[in-house]
């Protein structure tokens, strides 16, 4: 298959249904990752498509991610890695701020069984698995999503979570001024900060502007910034800056990144820490 074919065949399942994976891709094309990704880029380039992490969506996402079930269904045994190696940077008894996403999402699973910990998020759904987790009884059966923070404490781990309050994304992230104001007011000792780019001119990036004050926000917030994100994130540059490479203490990607990207990232990043897929599985 001709490459102006691959591009019309990408092309064509963009429009259908809003977006595409590169795992689905491979399989009906019949060729490699790398030769994907570089249809993707090519038709990102000619502004057919817009580039993602994972895939392309239709111009009309452009402005803002996927909603969470989505992107939740993208790179599981990247973030179950990257999860419980992230995981065990936190000290017990510490004050820890988990951004919204789906790789968050997964390291606050990994989280709930680290003692004492005091937890800051704008997300619902980390809010969520630490809530059911830590069992707390007196908590009301529905979170705040609204313009007012929240907290509750309790649960096997003794720990205690603080819900920013805020508008609500597609990707369950609490933002706006409310959030952001909330923030500002908390130091925690370290940031759990999940992105949708990571680039070495860009940084770190998302595509939604309101996410990216609320993200800055919380950088500003931590004596320590720990950015967890799998390998298929390098490279895409979203439309919003959140922070230079350089403002991140420790990197928690995949080893699915590519060798020379590994070399580049170590170099601008305080730590870098690469989770071996097979350690989640096994």
């Amino acid at each position: 298959m001709l490459a102006r074919q691959r591009q019309e065949r990408i092309l064509e399942e963009v429009r259908a249904h809003g977006g595409a994976r590169v795992s689905d891709l491979v399989t009906a094309l019949g060729v490699s990752e790398m030769t994907v990704r570089r249809d993707i880029t090519i038709l990102a380039g000619q502004g057919l498509v817009a580039r993602v992490h994972g895939g392309a969506t239709a111009l009309s996402a452009r402005a803002e991610e996927p909603g969470f079930t989505v992107k939740s269904a993208l790179a599981l045994p990247q973030k179950e890695a990257i999860a419980r190696a992230a995981a065990e940077l936190v000290a017990p008894g510490s004050s820890v701020a988990i951004s919204a996403g789906t790789t968050t999402h997964a390291v606050a699973s990994a989280l709930v069984d680290v003692p004492g910990l005091t937890v800051v998020t704008n997300s619902l759904r980390v809010e969520q698995v630490l809530h059911e987790a830590w069992s707390a009884p007196d908590w009301p059966d529905s979170a705040p999503a609204g313009g007012a923070a929240g907290s509750w404490a309790g649960g096997a781990a003794g720990g205690s979570v603080v819900l920013t309050g805020g508008e609500r994304t597609p990707s369950d992230a609490l933002v706006g001024p409310v959030a952001v104001a909330a923030i500002r007011s908390l130091h925690v000792d370290t940031l759990l900060l999940g992105v949708h780019g990571v680039d070495l001119e860009a940084g770190l990036t998302t595509p939604n502007l309101v996410e990216g004050e609320t993200n800055r926000a919380l950088v500003a917030s931590a004596r320590h910034v720990v950015v967890v994100c799998d390998s298929s994130k390098w490279h895409v540059v979203g439309l919003a800056s959140i922070a230079p490479l350089d403002a991140v203490d420790v990197l928690v990607t995949d080893d699915g990144l590519p060798h020379a990207a590994r070399e580049v990232l170590a170099s601008k990043v305080g730590r870098l820490v690469i989770a071996e897929r097979d350690a989640a599985t096994g």
